[in-house]
């Protein structure tokens, strides 16, 4: 009888730690429910509140203005006639980017013919009539703007372009119908002033040497402009 108390206490402890120990330990070598635990609940609380600081952002003023006057000084060189200063001003009006039209207005004086200087005799020109003076309409295409490049901080537009039109030239006591084409080069300092370098050839039919013949007076000029 006494053992058999015994044996009952002995398995009692047993009996209690694998209840015990089973419970903890079904979980950790994968034994027991392995179904997910519950999704939390989602809140519509908004976890950071962002606080951007809006800045103000400028745009830069870029003038839109459409007309343009230059003044311009070089040489022309007058066929048969050398080379002398030419001077005048130009009035443009830029319909696109691309197209504009202008006018100008030109004035020089003719020198001696090699035959003058070297007969010796009497001029073939009086002095009044040795001084031309051009009016031309033009039209003008922009076919490669781009920027100018001064040190690292500093950037200019530019553009190259081409222009052609009609006229008419005042020399040698009569006017006459002319034709001009050329390319010219700007250089944008500023939102409204620019520099021009401008080459010409201006074609006209003239017959004061005695047989008539269509001459080129070549004409190369630095001009500043304004845009208003």
């Amino acid at each position: 009888m006494e053992s058999r108390f015994r044996v009952l206490f002995l398995a009692l402890p047993i009996v209690l730690f694998g209840a015990t120990g089973c419970a903890a330990t079904k979980n950790l070598f994968g034994w027991g429910d392995k179904s997910a635990p519950p999704p939390t609940e989602v809140t519509d609380e908004q976890v950071v509140d962002p606080e951007v600081e809006r800045r103000e952002v400028k745009e830069p003023e870029i003038d839109t203005e459409d007309f343009e006057i230059s003044a311009f000084a070089g040489i022309m060189s007058i066929e048969d006639f050398g080379s002398d200063a030419v001077y005048g001003v130009r009035l443009a009006y830029h319909v696109t980017e691309g197209f504009f039209v202008e006018g100008a207005v030109g004035l020089t004086t003719a020198g001696l013919t090699s035959f003058e200087i070297l007969s010796g005799g009497a001029p073939i020109l009086s002095d009044s009539e040795r001084d031309l003076t051009y009016y031309s309409l033009n039209v003008g295409y922009n076919i490669l703007p781009g920027e100018a490049f001064i040190g690292q901080a500093r950037a200019y537009n530019t553009g190259l372009y081409l222009t052609a039109g009609l006229g008419s030239t005042e020399f040698a006591g009569d006017d006459r119908f002319s034709v001009n084409f050329g390319a010219g080069y700007r250089f944008v300092l500023t939102d409204s002033i620019a520099i021009h370098l401008n080459f010409r050839d201006h074609l006209y039919d003239i017959d004061v040497l005695g047989e008539e013949k269509t001459v080129h007076n070549l004409e190369g000029t630095l001009g500043l402009s304004v845009f208003f």
